[in-house]
């Protein structure tokens, strides 16, 4: 994914407004490669985006005829649309370069590999979604991603406590 940005940019550009965060996607998988791309919605999609009514944990992508599709995420039906309601489990089709599927058609073929959404986000008014080309974890893997992040926060700590005379 090639993300331009501003000089000295953190990593996102002005005018991102997230609307979720799959925060299972990074202790479940190991995540080696991410690309950004569009999404095709319909109204109403949208506007149940807006209000954050999305669930994105389920959620996975797969490429089938050449075209790569969001799958199992859950984006809950717009109360003011009921004369013409989404499904809110329906396939959404990701726009992305030609190139980019391909790369990922032949990453999943190896073996091992998955797609998955790291995040939904508005981006100059259009949705996007930042996917992830992902190998799933083992149990030792996560255990041990626990303890590092245990150390971390236990370290932090420890210095705050540090820097106010506590200790």
């Amino acid at each position: 994914m090639k993300k331009s940005g501003k000089e000295g940019g953190a990593g996102r550009d002005e005018g991102e407004k997230l609307i979720v965060k799959n925060r299972r996607a990074t202790f479940d998988y190991a995540i080696e490669e991410h690309y950004e791309g569009g999404l095709v919605l319909v109204g109403s999609e949208v506007k149940s985006m807006r209000g954050g009514r999305v669930d994105i944990v389920d959620a996975f992508a797969s490429v089938d005829r050449d075209e790569l599709w969001l799958k199992q995420l859950y984006v809950a039906p717009f109360e003011q649309a009921k004369a013409f309601p989404h499904d809110p489990r329906r396939s959404r089709k990701v726009l992305l370069h030609k190139r980019e599927i391909e790369e990922i058609e032949k990453a999943v073929a190896r073996g091992g590999y998955t797609l998955i959404p790291l995040r939904l986000y508005f981006k100059r008014g259009r949705v996007k979604v930042e996917l992830g080309l992902a190998k799933g974890k083992k149990t030792h893997d996560k255990r041990a991603d626990i303890a590092r992040k245990t150390d971390e926060r236990e370290t932090r700590a420890a210095i705050g406590r540090g820097r106010k005379g506590n200790e």
